[in-house]
């Protein structure tokens, strides 16, 4: 069984080339990677503005909804590392909208828009402050090809929030962006709105894994040569928005997003119907909540407050311009984490 979690962590780590399990010992392995990664930011033409990429994201909506498939070999172009090119960047490159890309992991999603609001007072810091309210643009994706109810499908949220609440702010800093999924190994959940997700979810071992054999293994060998501890998505770049001394920043090790309760719901065949808005609907909440540590085996979770979209879009950039920066995995002080 040990020889299958990373084959199922690779859904997951794949989050990184999309914009988007644990390591018991909580340990970084500082291991040289083979080869060099790419440290060249590319620039975007488009203003630091939450207008402007939403308009960016809205420009080219499609009237039917794609089904965009992976493949063993997207991940090279000749000799060209496809895979190892999209890792390394996202680590460096803080664009919100990039030239055409094909998402390699969760190439079919959604993309939102709406309110990040903490009400509820809590340690942390930044943008988890008691308070704080953020624009928010977020893309719902499930992984690879699957996208109907009856499928196995890994379901995945990338958010970026913006430091403002005026749409027409260009920002002095970069968008902080996060991650979460439900299962690692996808799950047989009717509907999106059905999962929880979080930034370290569990692993199930499922046919879907055996089927993308070959493809995981080449992710998972490339993602550890890029960075160390892919099972934990970390949030520290939320809890260092708006903080001029990062350095006492107060991150939580874990998030959790799910279904407010009272929500008006679309029961749709493909997951992407479920974001539908019309006069019927107008908003779809998920509460925000956080933890730090763990009580008998069970994580002790604080719902702190709500992120509340108001509007959806099918379109080419949400699946092949949008992008999400992944933060480097650091040693935090919440866990006690050493590095050898």
């Amino acid at each position: 069984m040990k020889n299958l979690i990373p084959i199922a962590l690779f859904i997951f780590a794949l989050l990184l080339v999309s914009g988007c399990g644990s390591n018991p010992s909580e340990k970084v392995l500082v291991t040289p990677p083979i080869r060099k990664p790419i440290n060249k930011r590319e620039e975007s033409t488009v203003p630091n503005q939450f207008q402007s990429i939403w308009d960016e994201v809205n420009s080219d909506p499609l009237e039917r909804l794609p089904q965009n498939r992976v493949s063993y070999g997207q991940l090279f172009d000749g000799a060209k590392d496809i895979i190892f090119e999209d890792a390394s960047r996202t680590l460096v490159e803080h664009s919100d909208i990039r030239e055409y890309y094909d998402k390699l992991a969760h190439p079919n999603g959604v993309c939102l828009k709406g309110i990040w609001e903490i009400d509820t007072q809590n340690p942390y810091s930044g943008y988890f402050k008691q308070g704080s309210k953020a624009l928010i643009i977020a893309r719902a994706s499930s992984a690879l090809s699957e996208t109907k109810k009856g499928d196995t499908r890994a379901f995945g949220l990338a958010g970026k929030l913006f430091a403002t609440l005026d749409p027409l702010k260009t920002n002095s800093e970069n968008s902080a962006n996060f991650f979460v999924i439900d299962d690692l190994g996808g799950t047989d959940a009717e509907q999106f709105t059905d999962v929880t997700l979080t930034n370290e979810p569990k692993v199930s071992f499922t046919l879907a894994v055996v089927k993308y054999f070959l493809y995981a293994a080449k992710v998972s060998k490339v993602f550890g040569e890029v960075d160390t501890n892919p099972g934990i998505r970390q949030l520290y770049e939320i809890s260092y928005m708006g903080e001029s001394n990062t350095s006492s920043a107060k991150t939580p090790k874990w998030m959790k997003i799910e279904l407010a309760p009272h929500q008006t719901l679309v029961n749709g065949v493909d997951f992407r119907e479920e974001f539908l808005f019309d006069e019927n609907r107008r908003t779809l909440a998920f509460t925000i909540s956080v933890a730090n540590s763990e009580l008998d085996g069970s994580k002790v979770w604080q719902e702190i407050g709500t992120i509340t979209f108001d509007a959806s879009v099918v379109s080419t950039t949400c699946d092949h311009r949008l992008h999400f920066h992944h933060p480097k995995f650091v040693p935090l002080p919440y866990s006690g984490i050493s590095v050898n």
